[in-house]
């Protein structure tokens, strides 16, 4: 065999940088984590390393993952300092220039990795890469995300990330692909967000990238315990940090305006049901009421207690298949 020069270079990437690098934080998953590493290791694209940062985990996570035997794992332990600063950690020690990210609770389609590298290199100048997912409440039936002017079969840019995402968002962390030169020029996932923090970095590439999309979805958000209720973490008072991020944006679209109004409701009506009236009233004003729908602008001047049983019959009615959304 005469070996060329190119022979010899996709030789040694092949030896020592994997194609495409998972990462995955992980905290408190044991219930979950193996069948997420069953889904990455059922990939149709084989050629990738998985980076586990356990970020302090308290039960069994740890034991679990460290019984597993496959070269292409390698596992950090770090105190819990939150998922955004395991991500950060996680991409620093990866070997490729691919990042794709799934959370320690979600799953993977067969093909979700050959999805992404497909547009990948169909659109290799983007900023981000992202699939369509299915949304899996308590066990039930697959629902696929509603995208805002996108076809059932779209394959490429994005026109308007905003605008696409203003039902539900283009991107989602367990379904996307991130060059790693994209992390050199926007930023690593803000460390001091302790929620909101994906949606921050999908704002930042948004406005200054390209971001490629396939309706073809390949990645399971599941969904299966109350953590989702509105109140349920002190942490998710962080979001509001989002919006004071993105005040000095100059000239912004209508489409981004719409957008950020609609994170302001869901805020909005968080802060209200934890008694946080003072930034909610906040974040009410900050709305153009046109950039609401009737549901939502009922929903956002209703007591905190109708807000609490609208919850509730909302989980009460996805535990029988039955999908209702006010952002529908």
């Amino acid at each position: 065999m005469h070996w060329t020069s190119i022979n010899y270079i996709t030789f040694v990437r092949n030896k020592l940088m994997p194609l495409i690098s998972i990462v995955i934080p992980l905290y408190n998953k044991e219930r979950f984590i193996k069948e997420t590493l069953k889904s990455v290791f059922s990939q149709s694209i084989q050629d990738y390393e998985v980076i586990i940062v356990d970020d302090g985990s308290t039960d069994n996570s740890a034991s679990i993952i460290n019984d597993i035997n496959d070269h292409r794992i390698s596992i950090f332990s770090n105190s819990n300092n939150g998922v955004s600063h395991a991500r950060n950690f996680g991409i620093s020690k990866s070997n490729s220039d691919l990042i794709a990210l799934i959370d320690g609770d979600d799953l993977w389609e067969t093909n979700h990795l050959e999805n992404l590298y497909k547009l990948y290199t169909s659109f290799p100048g983007c900023g981000l890469y992202a699939t369509a997912y299915y949304k899996k409440y308590f066990n039930g039936r697959k629902i696929k995300p509603k995208y805002n002017g996108v076809s059932a079969n779209h394959f490429g840019i994005i026109n308007d990330y905003f605008s696409a995402s203003i039902y539900d968002s283009i991107a989602w962390s367990s379904a996307v692909l991130v060059p790693k030169k994209t992390f050199t020029k926007i930023g690593m996932f803000d460390e001091e967000m302790r929620s909101g923090q994906d949606t921050d970095l999908w704002v930042r590439i948004a406005l200054k990238e390209s971001i490629a999309f396939s309706s073809s979805a390949s990645s399971n958000k599941i969904i299966l315990a109350p953590k989702y209720h509105l109140s349920y973490s002190v942490n998710r008072i962080d979001r509001l940090k989002l919006f004071d991020k993105f005040k000095a944006v100059v000239q912004p679209t209508n489409s981004f305006k719409k957008y950020m109004d609609l994170n302001r409701f869901s805020v909005a009506i968080e802060r209200k049901v934890a008694n946080d009236y003072s930034n909610y009233r906040r974040l009410k004003k900050e709305i153009n009421p046109l950039n609401l729908n009737f549901k939502q602008r009922l929903i956002l001047n209703s007591p905190s207690e109708i807000i609490v049983i609208l919850k509730g019959l909302q989980n009460i009615l996805l535990r029988y298949n039955i999908y209702l959304s006010p952002f529908k």
